[in-house]
């Protein structure tokens, strides 16, 4: 595929968006600002990205020449210099792929991450909290920040649901291919025989949305409130700080009691009915979308399963595109997602492209 004629658009849309930053008056709207800003951003990427491709072919070509040449020694040396820059070349074609691509206007957004004990009882809400810690320290390992919006613990440390927030650059980019239900298979801490247990938790990854996207009328929300659940004593419990708010035409009810404010808890809770709203109108819109979604999440069940962590065998299987590695107390200790989130991404655009062609 000749990308030439795509990377020239872009190269003329450089200089547009150029022109636009320059003008003072651009700041006064700020989203639109911030718009304009990561486009510039990303367009300056693609054009390093194709001029280092187009760098790492022109040495490609010029070795391939002398690997074939005869002088040994220097054969020889060409030799190795193409085992260097043929997997370059790879990754920089497909990051200029990726770039080249129709842009899907939720990838920049911050994301809201939920996460559910399954089946498994207290083994379901420990592995609920391994989860959250591994995103934990993913988001730390990009410069992100994770904020708990809600939570509902047990007695041993675990997590029956837990609600974040993760804000950063292209969070939901990179965490969409969290969303479904991922399964543990480990000798529960409880255990006295030994045993094997297998446990789910379901993690469902949303666009964090702006108000301009969902409009919600005051009329389609009862909001009540009450006392929080936790530890008797404490001020959630002696105050009504805890907000319910249901959202009357989806039936949606979000619960929030993590803050000590009412206020707090509501705005929270919006936050979150908004995120639902979004992702609840992009998969009307999407409807391919849509249905992969309802093949991620479930129920929650032991069969309805993308992902596997299998602890005796140091194993972690993604079951939707055949991924396996035997590294997974990094994976969860580290957050070491990136090996998996490149694949999971690799997959994507080989079928976007397809649809291209």
């Amino acid at each position: 595929m000749d990308y030439a004629p795509l990377i020239e658009k872009r190269r003329r849309r450089l200089e547009e968006l150029e022109q636009q930053i320059a003008d003072p008056e651009l700041f006064q709207d700020r989203a639109r600002a911030e718009e304009l800003m990561r486009e510039h951003r990303r367009t300056q990427e693609l054009m390093r990205d194709w001029a280092r491709l187009l760098e790492v072919q022109r040495q490609l070509e010029e070795n391939q020449e002398l690997a074939t040449g005869e002088d040994e020694e220097m054969a020889a040396m060409a030799r190795a210099e193409l085992e260097e820059l043929q997997p370059q070349e790879l990754q920089l074609l497909e990051l200029v792929q990726y770039s080249l691509l129709p842009r899907d206007t939720t990838e920049d957004r911050d994301a809201i991450v939920e996460i559910r004990a399954g089946t498994g009882g207290d083994e379901a809400a420990l592995f609920a909290a391994d989860l959250l810690g591994m995103y934990q320290r993913y988001a730390e390992s990009r410069g992100w920040r994770l904020e708990i919006l809600d939570a509902s613990p047990n007695d041993i440390g675990g997590f029956k649901e837990v609600t974040a927030r993760i804000s950063g650059e292209e969070v939901f980019r990179f965490l969409k291919y969290e969303s479904g239900v991922h399964r543990v298979q480990r000798v529960p801490a409880t255990e006295t025989q030994g045993r094997i247990h297998t446990s789910t938790a379901t993690v469902a990854v949303l666009p964090e949305a702006e108000e301009v996207d969902i409009e919600i009328r005051p009329e389609d929300l009862r909001i009540e409130t009450c006392r929080a659940g936790g530890a008797g004593g404490q001020h959630v419990n002696r105050t009504e700080s805890a907000v319910q708010i249901f959202h009357l035409p989806t039936g949606i009810m979000v619960r929030c009691e993590n803050e000590r404010s009412q206020l707090k808890n509501k705005e929270t809770g919006m936050r979150i009915l908004r995120a639902r709203l979004f992702e609840m109108k992009q998969r009307e819109a999407q409807e391919s979308y849509s249905a992969q979604r309802r093949a991620l999440i479930g129920s929650g069940g032991r069969e309805e399963k993308i992902r596997t962590y299998n602890y005796p065998q140091n194993r972690l299987t993604d079951h939707r595109i055949g991924y396996t590695a035997y590294n997974l107390d990094i994976v969860v200790t580290s957050g070491a997602l990136e090996d998996l989130i490149s694949h999971m991404q690799h997959e994507e655009m080989q079928e976007r492209m397809g649809e291209l062609q």
